[in-house]
């Protein structure tokens, strides 16, 4: 069943060397959509270059990165294993680049660094690196440890329901475009005792109504109902008196079918909408 949410996406950021970890932080998105979604009413969209970033020429691709990638993220997620990264024009790695660009931005920033043993093939020079990068930044904020990727997945669900809780979020509300007065419009039928026999056994009559919703987002002025046709079977016997339909009010109209009718079954309600009188035939026999 559909429902109004929030949407945040987030973005996973790090070097190439810890795929495993960017899938885990994925997976642990779409598991706490599963289970929270609907009741907090909110949605996490996972973002990661390497299958969201859309291809385009004309600057360097970190920067466009950072234009696709961070600046339409709401909460980002950094990771690292052995390895800083490659250098860009403004920061001593990509990743490093985005961590600061959100910083900037005030997005709530998280950062994981892996304490599982090092590759046999760890390239010492993007180790040192990254241990100058952890030292130095380790005063700006807290950091976060993870040995394995279930460790990592609980740290997210974690660092989400604290972000969910701190952003001013508000109710979510469905954007959809003016759509003025529209009905729906529904038969009903109720069989109810009409009177009792001499032997005392009832005998029923069926009574007809039209159910007449406004689903728009307009009040519908001075509406009347009336059947259609020169020989029409349906009769309408609620009240002639113009009546107002408030957007998300329903009005029942009481109907009335006869024998010997021909025509099709077509109820006309005839309204006025920001001044301007409108009128529209349903079929509902």
């Amino acid at each position: 069943m559909a429902f109004v949410a929030n949407v945040l996406r987030v973005m996973i950021a790090s070097p190439s060397d810890i795929t495993d970890a960017r899938d885990a932080v994925e997976a642990a998105i779409y598991g706490w959509n599963d289970a929270n979604a609907r009741n907090k009413q909110v949605i996490l969209q996972p973002w990661r270059w390497e299958t969201s970033s859309v291809p385009q020429m004309g600057d360097h691709p970190q920067s466009l990165i950072n234009a696709q990638g961070v600046d339409d993220s709401d909460v980002v997620f950094a990771l690292f294993g052995s390895r800083l990264g490659s250098p860009t024009p403004g920061a001593v790695s990509g990743t490093v680049e985005e961590i600061e660009r959100a910083v900037e931005q005030g997005k709530p920033v998280h950062l994981y660094f892996s304490t599982a043993p090092l590759p046999n093939d760890v390239d010492t020079k993007q180790l040192e690196g990254l241990r100058a990068f952890k030292q130095q930044i380790q005063d700006r904020g807290l950091l976060g440890e993870f040995s394995n990727v279930s460790q990592l997945e609980h740290e997210v669900w974690k660092a989400i329901e604290f972000d969910i809780a701190n952003l001013d979020l508000g109710v979510p509300v469905l954007n959809r475009p003016a759509s003025g007065v529209q009905y729906q419009v529904q038969p009903q039928q109720e069989r109810e005792i009409r009177d009792y026999d001499k032997k005392g056994k009832p005998r029923y009559k069926t009574r007809h109504w039209i159910d007449v919703t406004n689903t728009g987002d307009q009040d519908a002025h001075e509406v009347t109902f009336d059947a259609v046709g020169e020989n029409p079977s349906m009769f309408v016997l609620s009240d002639a008196t113009p009546t107002t339909i408030h957007a998300g009010q329903t009005r029942r109209v009481n109907v009335e079918h006869m024998m010997g009718g021909g025509d099709p079954d077509i109820l006309r309600i005839r309204w006025t909408e920001n001044g301007e009188a409108r009128e529209r035939e349903f079929h509902v026999g």
